[in-house]
């Protein structure tokens, strides 16, 4: 979990305060409309009860974070981010709009505009309102499996028609324990009928312990020739203070034996040939390896110096710089799998195009990629992290068909 200084949070929260009471006083052109002298008191009071509300809590945490269990805190922090930015945003959008509708003054020449602008302004805000509500409660469970079909030069013959499925970014903490909900996630890809199933890292935000509970859950998972996974930026427990380098180290261990016992091989810079009637492909794994800040833990070369005669190469890699950085143009790997990047959780899908804030830090951040003979293809994930939702950006199970 990444901690933020006393000072951000206090600018935080005083952005916050801004913006609402920006709202407040454009809200009074609304409560004006509103005859009830009690009502508008009440609608006042709630609007500043929310507010003061909000901030104190924020606050309370930020200075009582070091003495609240790992379990509470994920959980808090969570909730508030989501209760700031189901608040924040639509408060923002509301002033924005208003704001421009009045300042541009020739809607206010009438007296029927006194009334739509307030109402416009108003509309403008709980839209988005809703909208944010909408990715926190329901969307963020709504697993989409999706489909590609790609077409292989090298492929040998007897591995032509594999199917693979591939998902990453878990997060498992993020789920609280709700097994029931993750269970819908494994119906979906045992009902593929994959060959393989690729894991491409992110089962914890952080911590083992994450991890109680859940076992049973995963063995279901059910693929026909093998289970693969890597371990992402996550699985690492690099985002917390330990006590010793042995208390670190015994986490990690902790989730490297948990994939391994829930019946995926972990590859830790290796590398698996699988072979058919005398023709093989190799599936190769990375530790993380990403670009700074992210640790570089991933060596390729280890993984992949065996493979001389393997005419095809599955390469799992969680971070998807790494396909531009170390593996498009200087090696032979057909097929490079990656997740990491969450898409953002927020985007637009508009048919064959995609848009998510996030392709201004990534240059592959969803979907398939192709140059040459070389093909990425980023998922957008399973699960979340930071804001508790998925506003466009569906958690994913993709399907790959060779």
């Amino acid at each position: 979990m990444r901690r933020y200084s006393f000072f951000t949070i206090v600018l935080l929260c005083l952005g916050i305060l801004l913006i609402d009471i920006f709202a407040f006083y454009w809200l009074q052109s609304i409560t004006e409309l509103i005859t009830a002298e009690w009502l508008k008191t009440a609608i006042n009071i709630a609007f500043w009860f929310f507010t003061i509300g909000l901030v104190a809590a924020i606050l309370i945490l930020r200075i009582r974070l070091d003495s609240i269990s790992p379990q509470r805190k994920h959980l808090l922090v969570s909730s508030l981010y989501g209760l700031a930015i189901s608040s924040f945003i639509p408060k923002l959008i509301f002033v924005l709009i208003i704001s421009i509708l009045y300042f541009t003054n020739f809607v206010f020449s009438s007296k029927e505009s006194l009334v739509i602008v307030p109402l416009t302004g108003l509309f403008s805000g709980f839209l988005p309102f809703f909208v944010i509500a909408y990715a926190i409660f329901k969307a963020r469970y709504r697993f989409k499996v999706r489909h590609e079909k790609i077409e292989f030069e090298n492929l040998p013959e007897n591995f032509k028609g594999t199917r693979v499925v591939h998902i990453s970014d878990i997060h498992l903490g993020s789920f609280n324990y709700k097994y029931h909900v993750f269970d819908k996630a494994v119906d979906l890809i045992n009902k593929l009928s994959p060959d393989f199933i690729f894991f491409t890292g992110d089962l914890v935000n952080n911590f083992q312990w994450e991890l109680q509970g859940w076992q049973s859950t995963f063995e279901k998972l059910s693929a026909k020739q093998g289970k693969y996974a890597v371990l992402g930026n996550h699985d690492y427990g690099d985002y917390s203070e330990w006590d010793s380098p042995q208390e670190k180290q015994d986490n990690f261990d902790g989730i490297k034996g948990f994939i391994e016992d829930i019946g995926f091989k972990l590859l830790l810079n290796q590398s698996e040939v699988i072979e058919r009637n005398g023709e093989k492909i190799a599936i190769v794994g990375v530790e993380n390896w990403g670009s700074p800040p992210f640790k570089q833990y991933g060596d390729l070369d280890k993984a992949y110096k065996s493979l001389n005669g393997v005419p095809f190469k599955i390469l799992l890699s969680h971070d998807p710089s790494h396909w531009s950085e170390e593996v498009l143009k200087t090696t032979d790997i057909a097929l490079t799998l990656s997740g990491h990047t969450h898409g953002m959780q927020a985007g637009i899908h508009l048919k064959n195009s995609h848009w998510s804030p996030i392709k201004y830090k990534y240059q592959h951040w969803a979907g398939l990629y192709t140059e040459g003979n070389q093909h990425l293809y980023v998922t957008r994930g399973l699960g979340w992290l930071g804001f508790p939702g998925r506003l466009g950006m569906r958690p994913e199970i993709t399907c790959i068909d060779f």
